[in-house]
């Protein structure tokens, strides 16, 4: 028998998943699992042998093993740092922004286009220029605070006047917010041409500049974060079911929305700190992933982060291989990406995005 839609609920789902007609086949989802993992695996590998130097399966095999007495073992040991950034950044990239559509129900939320990296990006920027310091600690806690901002002040704005906070209003307060704080960093940047070249890849987007250093202080944090996110994933079922029917169930709305805010912001601007600005991974990944293996979240949470990761290793990889002997930064590649899946969207859901 099938269940209802209540029962359904009470048990964390959103109705789609109470229906065996809609539910995505068990078949299907391990399947999608599979095709992913497999996806990152082969990204991996071609991330670390392909560049300006081709290596050998010797060469790689020695610098897994701790070896770098050749150029090829060398050219591996230096690609490993870019190649463990793209997966960090591309997770929780993916997952900020399947936190951020399911707290604001909004298909076009992520990241980027709500100002959130933007904001992070700029507390970074102040951070090292006006503070002076580079310090991971500092340059961490910079890039969350300023997430925090920013999204503080988009639900502001998009809560001030009739109707409160629309999917419409988050996304264009999301532009401008993005906005201002591109052009505050540019005027903090282009007097300086020592910060204005040390920033100029960086503000685009890019996990060329990867160093142990630095991922041995955030990725543990962004561990906490994805971990908090799937703590949460309960919580992103019931408020996709609407505020009335998950406060029936006893679900405390602010608290959860709080959580998985606070969750997002945390990834967001710690994946900018290390990589810059990178846009549209966080709204490619979730929707893709829905597609594929429906809506429940303890199952979208755990493969957007696989694909999310695949998809940043892949952008990095082209990006190698597209202009040689120069490189595109991955930044620019998910843009590049990214730009026709916003538009499927918004002319999909034409009637709904008000």
């Amino acid at each position: 028998m099938t269940a209802t839609p209540v029962l359904a609920a009470s048990e964390g789902v959103a109705p789609a998943l109470a229906s065996e007609e809609v539910a995505p086949a068990r078949g299907r989802v391990a399947l999608a699992f599979g095709a992913a993992s497999l996806l990152l695996v082969v990204a991996v590998i071609a991330s670390v042998v392909i560049g300006a130097r081709s290596v050998g399966l010797e060469d790689l095999v020695g610098a897994v093993t701790g070896h770098a007495g050749t150029i090829g073992e060398a050219a591996i040991t230096q690609r490993l740092p870019r190649t463990a950034l793209a997966i960090v950044v591309g997770a929780a990239l993916a997952v900020a922004g399947l936190g951020l559509q399911a707290v604001t129900r909004n298909p076009l939320a992520d990241p980027g286009i709500l100002g959130i990296t933007s904001g992070a990006a700029l507390a970074v920027v102040v951070t090292i220029t006006l503070l002076g310091t580079r310090a991971p600690a500092a340059v961490t806690t910079a890039a969350i605070v300023g997430a925090a901002g920013a999204a503080g002040l988009l639900f502001v704005l998009s809560a001030v006047g009739a109707g409160g906070a629309s999917p419409l209003k988050i996304v264009l307060s999301g532009a401008a917010i993005s906005a201002m704080s591109v052009s505050v960093t540019s005027a903090l940047i282009l007097p300086r041409p020592d910060a204005m070249e040390a920033f100029r890849f960086w503000q685009i987007g890019g996990v060329g500049g990867a160093d142990w250093r630095s991922l041995s202080w955030s990725a543990p944090l962004i561990g906490v974060g994805l971990i908090a996110a799937f703590a949460m994933t309960r919580s992103m079922n019931a408020l996709a079911l609407g505020d009335d029917l998950a406060a029936g169930l006893g679900e405390r709305l602010g608290l959860a929305r709080f959580g998985i805010t606070a969750a997002a912001i945390v990834l967001a601007g710690l994946a900018t700190a290390l990589a810059g600005p990178i846009a549209f991974v966080g709204l490619m990944v979730p929707h893709a992933c829905r597609l594929i293996a429906g809506p429940d979240h303890r199952t979208l949470l755990p493969l957007s982060a696989i694909t999310g990761a695949a998809l940043l290793v892949c952008a990095d990889v082209l990006g190698r291989v597209l202009l040689p002997p120069a490189e595109v930064e991955a930044g620019i590649i998910t843009a590049i990406m990214g730009a026709p899946v916003l538009i499927w969207i918004v002319r999909s859901r034409e009637g709904s995005v008000r």
